[in-house]
């Protein structure tokens, strides 16, 4: 059964982001067989003054498959209230992918334009039978982890912090090797036109894929010499 986990409010200015934090979670599950992860998304949220964030407010999503969900959340708390910076106020979430609501999805939407409070996070987690717990500090991540999941869910914001596949295939590649051996779902210019499987593409030493229409959606341009994926700043400029 498919599921999502959401993650806030991990780390300080001076450690590794809660994007890497969750891959390593990500990689812990799949080590102990508990589930097979289909890959991570980072969502942009409102980021205001009036707001307490680290760098840039973002938080994630953690898409996966697993039987076993209670061993799947006991896992998650164990390992974010181990790796989760001390004075950090870490916020963690799980929902079956099919019982994610449009509640949660309205919450998410919200949380990217709005400042909204830790209240209508657990209100709206409790409406949707949502699990949403703290685990270092206030809790207040727990905003976060609930507008990932349901921005996840949604399907049409963000992009990928990480892909199962994706990081060990660089160089040129046709398409269907790209769709083979990662959990990439299409290749499509920037117009949104997907190309065919034999079309090549070069893939730089990061790929970021979007989160467009619930597809891992890898844009690419074409110039002189062939097919590219975007760079970071290009796929930041449509994800953010």
């Amino acid at each position: 059964m498919r599921y999502l986990i959401g993650v806030d409010d991990t780390d300080n200015s001076k450690s590794s982001g809660t994007a890497a934090r969750v891959r390593r979670l990500a990689e812990w599950l799949q080590a102990d067989r508990l589930a097979d992860p289909y890959g991570i998304t980072r969502h942009q949220l409102y980021a205001h003054k009036g707001i307490s964030y680290t760098g840039h407010n973002t938080s994630v999503c953690l898409s996966l498959e697993a039987e076993n969900v209670e061993a799947v959340w006991e896992t998650a708390r164990d390992f974010l209230a181990l790796e989760a910076e001390r004075k950090a106020h870490t916020g963690l979430s799980l929902s079956r992918w099919d019982s994610v609501s449009r509640d949660v999805m309205e919450f998410g939407r919200r949380a990217k334009t709005e400042a909204v409070s830790l209240e209508e996070a657990e209100a709206a987690a409790l409406r949707s039978r949502v699990r949403l717990v703290p685990v270092h500090g206030e809790g207040t991540g727990m905003i976060g982890a609930l507008a990932a999941i349901g921005l996840h869910r949604e399907g049409n914001d963000g992009r990928f912090a990480w892909l199962p596949g994706l990081p060990e295939l660089q160089g040129r590649h046709p398409i269907r090797e790209i769709l083979d051996n990662t959990r990439i779902d299409r290749v499509c210019a920037a117009d949104g036109t997907e190309l065919p499987v034999d079309t090549v593409v070069e893939l730089g030493e990061g790929t970021w894929p979007l989160l467009r229409d619930g597809q891992a959606t890898l844009l690419v341009e074409e110039k002189k010499h062939g097919w590219y994926a975007l760079d970071k700043e290009q796929v930041k400029s449509l994800s953010d």
